[in-house]
This record gives C-alpha cells, sequence and structure tokens, in this order.
C-alpha cells in the first residue's frame, strides 16, 4: 500500500483546521434575522384592559420650539396604548400632572377629583395624570375599578389621558419628596411653578391651588 506523501497530510490538516473555524464563526439562527431571540417587553397589557381603564390618548408634542423645563427630555409611555409620550414637550398652555400609584388610597380618592376638575376648566389647562409605580397592569386594573364605582354613583368617569413612569422620573425632575400623591403645575414655557406634596380635599381646592400658581381660574 502506498504511503500519502507528507506534504499532502500537513495540506489536508491544513484543510480541516480551516472548515473547523468557518463552521466556529458562522452566524447561529437564534442568534440572526428574523428567527433571532428578542427581548420581550417588560409587560404585556391586555387591550381590552387598556380600554376598561377609560385613558385618553396622551397629546402630541407641541408645536411650539422646544421648552427648556426639567421635563424637556423625560421621555414616558402612554397608558392608552403604551405609545411614547414626552410630558415636557407638551407645552404652550398651562399644565397640571396629578403623579399616583395604584396602591395609594389618597391618589384614589383624588383621581375623580382631577376629573371633575379637567371638566370644569375646559381648554385652559392641561390635565394629565402620571402613574409613578412600575406595575402598569395594575394602574389600569385600578383605573377600570374606579370607573366601575363612578358609573354606579353616577359621577363622572375617569377619561383624563395617563402616563406610565416606572422609574419615577417626573418626581425627581421636579425635586418633590418621595411620597405620593404629588402634583406638578407647569409653566405654559414648561418651568415648574410649583410641586404640592398632599392630597386635595376637594375640586374647589384644586382650582384655587392652580389658579394662585398658575393664573388660571376655573
Amino acid at each position: 500500500m502506498s504511503r500519502v506523501p507528507v506534504f499532502w497530510k500537513w495540506a489536508l490538516t491544513a484543510v480541516i483546521v480551516a472548515l473547523a473555524a468557518v463552521v466556529a464563526l458562522w452566524p447561529r439562527g437564534s442568534d440572526s434575522g428574523e428567527s433571532g431571540v428578542r427581548p420581550e417587553p417588560a409587560q404585556q397589557i391586555d387591550p381590552a384592559l387598556r380600554q376598561a381603564s377609560g385613558v385618553a390618548e396622551c397629546p402630541p408634542d407641541s408645536a411650539s420650539p422646544a421648552a427648556a423645563g426639567p421635563l424637556a427630555d423625560i421621555v414616558l409611555s402612554c397608558l392608552s396604548d403604551g405609545a411614547a409620550a414626552a410630558p415636557g414637550r407638551m407645552t404652550g398652555e398651562p399644565m397640571v400632572l396629578n403623579l399616583w400609584a395604584y396602591w395609594c388610597e389618597p391618589c384614589r380618592a383624588e383621581l375623580p377629583l382631577f376629573q371633575e376638575y379637567a371638566d370644569r376648566a375646559g381648554p385652559a389647562v392641561r390635565v394629565l395624570t402620571v402613574h409613578s409605580d412600575p406595575d402598569e397592569a395594575k394602574a389600569l386594573a385600578l383605573l377600570a375599578a374606579l370607573n366601575q364605582e363612578l358609573r354606579a354613583q353616577h359621577r363622572p368617569e375617569l377619561h383624563l389621558a395617563a402616563m406610565q413612569d416606572p422609574e419615577a422620573r417626573v418626581r425627581a425632575a421636579a425635586q418633590a419628596p418621595n411620597a405620593l400623591p404629588i402634583t406638578v403645575l407647569i409653566r405654559p414655557d414648561g418651568s415648574i411653578a410649583e410641586y404640592v406634596a398632599r392630597p386635595f380635599r376637594d375640586v374647589t381646592d384644586i382650582a384655587n391651588t392652580v389658579a394662585g400658581a398658575l393664573g388660571v381660574s376655573a
């Protein structure tokens, strides 16, 4: 039996090594293309729950020049659909941001008051709420439960626009205490006029406080 020359042995070895390197570097299906593994959203929210919550779509960014206030660079998500929402860019008119959380009992009592105030004030002021907790589903469930209660009491249901702020960035930007509820009163140019770190007693209390800080009568 003839022997394979040493040269061809080394050549064959080199080919095998090269093929092994190509296989090792070849992209796997789980790391590329449409079949790749992609991170899942933090929470999967049932669209029916969003609808039952009654939240309205968040207002678009203002067409006026970008504000330079402390909220200008904050981007949150809208509870109505999960779309991006930038409260600091909704400038051009006075704005009231009510910060709450699903576990906050004073917040629960206060939210219907802000709806009544918004209905009274009309276009003179923009009223938004901000859920300052990571659990978006529980926020929506609370709003849905509140609407059931309000219907039974023949009171106006909640239909304010609401944003999700899992890291409490609005509270931090307003330099407000680590407590809820908090209401942030914002001038038309995006600057913060005042924050209120207490629950409101009634709609008149809200109206008087907003009028004193922002000059809006309702």
